[in-house]
C-alpha cells in the first residue's frame, strides 16, 4: 500500500536540481570520514525506501520531468534520536548561513515526520524520513566499500538497511525556498523485510499434483481412428 512515490512525493522536489550541490560527479574519496562540514552527514543503519540508485526516475505528476537519482531514508525516532538531532542542527545551520537572522517562511525541509505517511510501508509515527536527490548516479557499495554494486546484484532494495552520505543545503530560487538533502553515496549494511507486495509462496498456492499427471496424460492421448488403423 502506498508503494508509488508519485502518490505523495512533494511536487516541488522536482525543482531541486537547479542548485543541487551534488550535481557534479562525486570525487572518489573516503566519504565515511568526511564530516568536518556539519552539512555533510552520515546516516548509519537506516532503512531504505523508494530507491532510485541505478536508474534515474521522475517524480511528481510528470514522470519525464527532470529525472534524477535518489532515495528516502527512514530513521527510528528512538534508535536514531542523536542522528535526528544532528540533522536538525544541520538544517538550522544552513538556514542561518543562507538567510542570516531573518529566515523567511520556507516551503519545507528535508526532515519529515513519518506520521504524515502512515499508509506507506515502513512509515508511521515511530519514524522520521529524509528524501534525497542527486542529478547524477552516486557511488553504491557493498558491506566492503571497495566493492561497487550494480542493479543486477539485487541490493540495496527498499526495506533493507544502509549507511548513506547526504548533504544538507538551502534552496533559494524561482521555485521557492526550502532546505533539501542531496544524496552523495550509499553503502548496503544488512538485509531487512522488503517493502511492497510479498512474492507468492508456491507451496501455499498449489498442491502436489505429481500423482495426477499420469492420469491426465492418459486422458489427453489421441485415440486412433479406424482409418488410422488401416493405414
Amino acid at each position: 500500500m502506498g508503494s508509488d512515490p508519485k502518490e505523495w512525493w512533494p511536487d516541488d522536489y522536482s525543482d531541486w536540481l537547479e542548485d543541487d550541490p551534488a550535481a557534479e560527479w562525486w570525487e572518489p574519496r573516503d566519504w565515511r570520514t568526511e564530516s568536518k562540514d556539519k552539512m555533510n552527514i552520515k546516516l548509519t543503519n537506516v532503512r531504505l525506501s523508494f530507491p532510485a540508485l541505478f536508474k534515474a526516475k521522475g517524480f511528481g505528476d510528470d514522470e519525464d520531468a527532470k529525472k534524477s537519482f535518489g532515495a528516502v531514508f527512514l530513521l527510528n525516532k528512538k534508535k536514531h534520536a542523536d542522528l535526528i538531532e544532528q540533522v536538525e542542527e544541520a538544517i538550522e545551520k544552513v538556514k542561518k548561513e543562507k538567510w542570516g537572522k531573518k529566515i523567511p517562511k520556507l516551503k519545507g525541509v528535508c526532515l519529515n515526520d513519518g506520521a504524515d505517511k502512515e499508509d506507506v510501508d515502513g512509515y508511521g509515527d515511530k519514524v522520521m524520513y529524509i528524501p534525497t536527490r542527486s542529478a547524477k548516479r552516486v557511488p553504491v557499495v557493498d558491506v566492503d566499500p571497495s566493492v561497487p554494486l550494480a542493479e543486477e546484484d539485487g541490493k540495496p532494495y527498499g526495506g533493507c538497511y544502509v549507511h548513506a552520505s547526504i548533504r544538507i543545503w538551502a534552496q533559494d530560487n524561482q521555485y521557492g525556498m526550502r532546505v533539501n538533502a542531496a544524496l552523495r553515496a550509499v553503502q548496503f549494511y544488512k538485509d531487512g523485510e522488503p517493502f511492497g507486495e510479498k512474492p507468492a509462496d508456491a507451496e501455499e498456492e498449489f498442491e502436489d499434483v505429481s500423482n495426477d499427471s499420469d492420469d491426465d496424460d492418459e486422458d489427453e492421448k489421441p485415440r486412433k481412428s479406424k482409418k488410422n488403423k488401416l493405414l
